[in-house]
């Protein structure tokens, strides 16, 4: 079908987010910078509800981390003051409500089992290591983003570097 004026009669409504959740990690920090300070922008002009939430990859401990619950309890603390550094400059930054989370497991599995129903976002905004592949100049979000983009109930922004 040609697109044409007769069948693009509607009218466009504002649909402002009024709840919008961002993923920050710890391991990607330049990605997830790009992506915090768009949902922040973006919370603040829809005066949203922001959650900023970062998840603790237990696979990226070692065998004595993974077993220490002092240890765990040592690294989740310091995740979560991190996170609150977030939740800090997001209010700086003129978001009034802001919330964040920290759990611990698969980054984007958790997100999407524990994290969404718990905050109900509108949008979810991620950061993504891009991937060149040289022959076919195509590039490729990494596979977080990706799990998030196929199995978020929301709608997902993906933010590149």
């Amino acid at each position: 079908m040609a697109v044409n004026e007769k069948n693009l009669q509607f009218e466009i409504e504002d649909k402002p987010f009024s709840r919008v959740l961002v993923a920050v990690d710890q391991d990607d920090s330049s990605s997830s910078i790009k992506a915090f300070q768009f949902a922040v922008t973006l919370a603040s002009r829809n005066k949203a509800k922001l959650g900023i939430v970062s998840i603790l990859e237990l696979e990226d401990l070692n065998v004595f981390e993974a077993l220490s619950p002092e240890k765990r309890n040592e690294i989740s603390s310091s995740l979560l003051a991190d996170v609150n550094v977030y939740v800090k400059i997001a209010k700086e930054h003129g978001v009034k409500e802001v919330e964040g989370f920290v759990a611990e497991g698969k980054p984007a599995p958790t997100i999407i089992s524990d994290i969404i129903p718990t905050f109900k976002p509108d949008v979810l905004v991620c950061g993504s290591k891009t991937k060149h592949v040289s022959k076919r100049e195509k590039i490729f979000i990494g596979s977080q983003a990706s799990y998030l983009a196929q199995n978020s109930p929301c709608s997902v922004l993906v933010i590149r570097k």
